[in-house]
């Protein structure tokens, strides 16, 4: 089914034109709650924003189905990544991409676009489809925590398919990781570093004596551990009576996950034992792994979907995690789809229309096809 382009650019280009960013997604949430509003449809907007220091909210919007067959909730996100004010976006060649020194904001606006897009086509061809519900989160890209604090009560349905992924359409995940973040906070004691250093802890050379007993990058087929960050100290001649890094690690299995784990906090305490002075380790649970059920209706309905299209399924283990994670973790059965980003979270973002064209036909059929 072709999709109108310009409605659908000019859509798109009035939407990346909306600020976004984490924690600042209000007049996305606007726009959202307007649009569906003015359209007849009945929207749930909630407070979520107000437990996590963002000034927006989620926005749920129910569409009664015109045919039999089960609900689906259609998922995308509303905020962008930094930098992403006073975005321009501009279409050539098939592409659309930033006209400056942003990221474009496809991320997650293409999602966005495509399900408006889809819900005209379907409607002015009267194209029989299924009962739906379009949930658009909040600050999806830092720590997915619209969806942390979303109601799910409000939602009936359990099938959740996200149109958040970037790269070519065909990807299926078998499999996403489970994340802990990691703060190690390390506690020295200052002295002048040109008269008495012997007498000072340097926290910064704790800290870094804990990487160094640790190894970080790919651990294995299943498990990737990061420092993100490392700071503390000031003045050189001083030594440093504070520092922290920041952590993370992933994995599939989460015995390989724990024992990640407990390496870097030993690995601090030892660092710790060593200098003389005092580690802490502060550890958050970002979110569990996701593992789809193969004979689940939503998975199912996808590959037929896709096959369909002429287009061979490949399975792929994530390494990534977004709010297919957290629902997954809720009870959900979820699946997702790229939308043809490439180069996501950076100033050379870009849309392929080609791509989300084949995105469009594939969820298209999800909307209006049985198993």
């Amino acid at each position: 089914m072709q999709f109108n382009e310009k409605r659908m650019l000019d859509r798109l280009m009035e939407m990346i034109r909306i600020d976004s960013p984490s924690f600042h997604e209000k007049p996305m949430t606007d726009y959202l709650e307007k649009y569906f509003k003015d359209r007849g449809y009945e929207v749930y907007r909630d407070e979520a924003g107000s437990k996590f220091g963002s000034d927006g909210g989620n926005v749920l919007v129910h569409i009664p189905g015109t045919m039999e067959g089960e609900a689906i909730c259609f998922n995308a996100h509303q905020d962008t990544v930094e930098p992403g004010r006073g975005i321009e976006p501009v279409y050539k060649d098939g592409k659309v991409r930033s006209a400056g020194d942003t990221v474009l904001g496809a991320d997650d606006k293409s999602g966005i676009a495509m399900l408006m897009e889809l819900l005209d086509v379907i409607k002015e061809n009267n194209v029989p489809h299924r009962e739906m519900y379009y949930l658009f989160t909040i600050c999806e890209e830092q720590g997915m925590h619209g969806a942390k604090n979303f109601d799910i009560s409000k939602l009936p349905c359990r099938n959740l398919y996200a149109l958040d992924g970037a790269g070519q359409v065909g990807g299926v995940s078998t499999s996403s990781p489970s994340k802990y973040g990691i703060r190690a906070v390390f506690h020295g004691k200052a002295a002048h570093a040109g008269i008495e250093p012997q007498n000072g802890i340097n926290a910064v050379c704790m800290a870094a004596r804990a990487i160094s007993l640790v190894k970080f990058g790919r651990i294995d087929e299943e498990t990737t551990s990061n420092v993100g960050r490392i700071e503390g100290g000031g003045m050189t001649n001083v030594v440093s009576d504070s520092a922290f890094f920041t952590a993370e690690v992933r994995s599939h299995s989460e015995e390989k996950l724990q024992h990640q784990l407990d390496l870097i906090k030993k690995a601090c305490q030892q660092a710790a034992e060593e200098f003389g002075g005092k580690a802490e380790v502060e550890l958050s649970h970002d979110y569990p792994a996701a593992k789809p059920n193969p004979e689940s209706f939503l998975y199912q309905l996808n590959l037929k979907a896709l096959k369909a299209e002429g287009i061979e399924p490949h399975y792929v283990i994530s390494g990534g995690g977004g709010d297919s994670n957290i629902f997954s973790g809720k009870g959900f059965e979820c699946g997702g789809i790229s939308t043809g980003m490439l180069d996501v979270h950076g100033v050379n973002e870009t849309l392929h229309l080609d791509i989300f064209q084949q995105a469009f036909n594939v969820v298209y059929r999800m909307m209006t096809e049985n198993l």
